[in-house]
């Protein structure tokens, strides 16, 4: 099966290769596997580790490990590679010198085969669920060591990765480490056909950073920027479409109860900012832009929040924290990121991608499931008019993520190993 994906994947690069030679684009001549001179020399230090994250959910992970590698192995040279735009703005700003930051190539036996070339790491590192089995096959070709770190696999994935089951098996035999981050992910990886000797259990590096993370100038300054005066905020956190109309109507109810009720909307995809506030007006509501906020003050009952990398702030000045993903069949997003500030946290009942956070946060009565929007509008009410509950919500929140703590350092620590025994082979 492998055959059949690699000889589609080379006749497609073609075209792909053409564009990449004659671009100025960066992004799109480095997705085509060629980067600059300049850009290479930056990379220095041993081992050299390239870690392949796709956007800003995992170059969170990324950071986790990145601080861990670098106390364990401080001389060696990092290269992390992201997908998406947003994606790499997060990681020059999260990393600043500690990576040199790159876009990755696409699955073309071609275009890996230059980067791998350009970029020579001595271990390639794939975040999550990033499994690319050209990429993967070239390293295992070049005596490259490869691992899957943080390594996840929901319920909703493993349905469609069960299809390409005969290709998996053939690709995972080359992978050295499967770091996962729990007990059913392991399983779950080992029915797909990863080695069982391969396997470690690590828990999850995504919150690590998040963890005294707490500046306490933040829910000052957010407090102020938002002109909050005291009064309940109900921020929405990484929306996804569809959900805002559950919202909108979840905030009309909590209106009629708490009327001064400010309601911060931050979409997981910023794009969709201007359609929300379109659709707010339709509700017969007013809003404005969080990019308006640094010149205008903020009146209307409703802010969208259409910046990137600020939501974490955000959720410092907040009452109750509903996070998005979750009332649409999409998986769900982040939920442990609220509890950064003690912050009770409402999800919807898809948290599939995110389901050792969920079974964490309800095990440490930290998390508040909703059924809809209707069941959303109650219990933020029932929680603005008993804060001392929300007060204790919020605090076994922060419990459950300190759970993860270590997780990062676990990893790095298998990963070292590894690099370990690459030199005895070398040497």
């Amino acid at each position: 099966m492998y055959a059949l994906y690699r000889f589609i994947t080379s006749a497609i690069f073609l075209p792909v290769s053409l564009i990449g030679q004659y671009v100025r684009d960066d992004r799109m001549r480095q997705r085509s596997g060629i980067y600059s001179e300049s850009l290479i020399r930056h990379i220095s230090g041993s081992p050299r580790i390239w870690i392949h994250a796709v956007s800003v959910g995992e170059v969170g992970v990324a950071a986790s490990v990145i601080h861990a590698l670098k106390t364990m192995m401080p001389d060696c040279a990092i290269v992390l590679s992201t997908t998406t735009m947003q994606g790499q703005n997060c990681a020059r700003l999260k990393l600043g010198s500690m990576a040199v930051c790159i876009y990755a190539p696409l699955d073309f036996p071609q275009a890996v085969r230059k980067a791998l070339s350009a970029i020579r790491p001595d271990m390639m590192i794939f975040l999550e669920t990033e499994i690319w089995p050209n990429w993967l096959t070239e390293c295992r070709v070049r005596g490259i060591r490869t691992a899957l770190i943080n390594g996840r696999i929901s319920v909703r994935s493993i349905r469609k990765y069960l299809k390409i089951k005969p290709l998996l098996t053939e690709v995972f035999g080359g992978i050295d480490l499967f770091s996962m981050i729990g007990e059913e992910d392991a399983e779950r990886i080992r029915l797909l056909g990863a080695p069982a000797e391969k396997i470690v259990i690590n828990g999850n590096a995504k919150y690590e950073l998040l963890t005294g993370s707490e500046d306490s100038k933040i829910p000052e300054n957010m407090a102020r920027l938002y002109n909050t005066c005291g009064q309940p905020v109900f921020v929405s956190g990484s929306t996804r479409k569809h959900e805002e109309e559950i919202i909108l109507k979840a905030y009309r109810d909590i209106l009629r109860i708490f009327p001064d009720t400010l309601l911060i909307i931050a979409p997981r995809h910023i794009k969709r900012s201007e359609r929300i506030g379109k659709l707010i007006i339709r509700h017969g509501l007013s809003c404005q832009f969080r990019t308006q906020l640094n010149r205008t003050p903020r009146t209307a009952p409703i802010v969208i929040l259409d910046t990137i990398g600020e939501l974490q702030a955000v959720y410092s000045i907040a009452s109750v924290v509903f996070c998005g993903g979750s009332l649409v069949p999409l998986g769900g997003q982040n939920i442990m990121e609220p509890a950064v500030w003690e912050k009770p946290v409402f999800y919807g009942p898809s948290t599939e991608d995110f389901q050792d956070a969920r079974v964490l946060l309800e095990k440490h009565g930290g998390g508040v499931m909703v059924k809809d929007g209707h069941d959303l509008a109650q219990k933020v009410i029932y929680y603005l008019s008993h804060p001392e509950e929300a007060v204790i919500i919020g605090k076994c929140a922060k419990q459950a993520l300190l759970h993860y703590k270590g997780a990062a350092a676990r990893h790095v620590k298998d990963i070292c190993h590894l690099t370990e025994l690459q030199k005895s082979k070398l040497y």
